[in-house]
């Protein structure tokens, strides 16, 4: 059963993982990689990713991207989306912060940012405008 633009919204909202897919150049499939992500309900979601990464350059190049967020638990449910990059600005400290504290214990936050600031390089945040869903509740399995 599809779900209501609520719960749909609702759920990207949780600290899911999410399956990033990107178009990777003519002859090739997309990219598809696990990444971290921040949605607000009504609002635009953004990716933090390493400023000289692959997934930089195939995000800037192709223009847009799709999320796909899912759990098994209580029941089978996943929401996908898509939509066009807004813009690809340069990452914060805070940004980094903001992002590691949705994933981490508050326990290791500081010390994964200084390991990121410290050995990853710079990142860039890559903002997407969800237009297309597709959402499901697969019910108990």
């Amino acid at each position: 059963m599809a779900l209501t633009r609520e719960e749909r919204e609702q759920f990207l909202a949780e600290s899911h993982i999410a399956a990033l897919a990107v178009d990777a150049g003519e002859g090739r499939a997309p990219l598809t990689v696990p990444i971290w992500y921040q949605y607000t309900p009504g609002g635009d979601v953004w990716v933090l990713t390493g400023r000289d990464s692959r997934k930089h350059e195939f995000l800037a190049a192709a223009g847009r991207f799709s999320l796909m967020v899912d759990r098994e638990t209580p029941t089978i449910r996943y929401v996908s989306v898509e939509g066009p990059v807004l813009d690809i600005t340069p990452g914060t400290h805070d940004q980094l912060v903001e992002m590691t504290a949705r994933y981490l214990p508050a326990d290791k936050v500081d010390g994964y940012v200084k390991y990121s600031e410290e050995s990853l390089g710079d990142n860039v945040v890559v903002r997407m405008r969800p237009q297309r869903w597709l959402s499901a509740d697969l019910g108990s399995v």
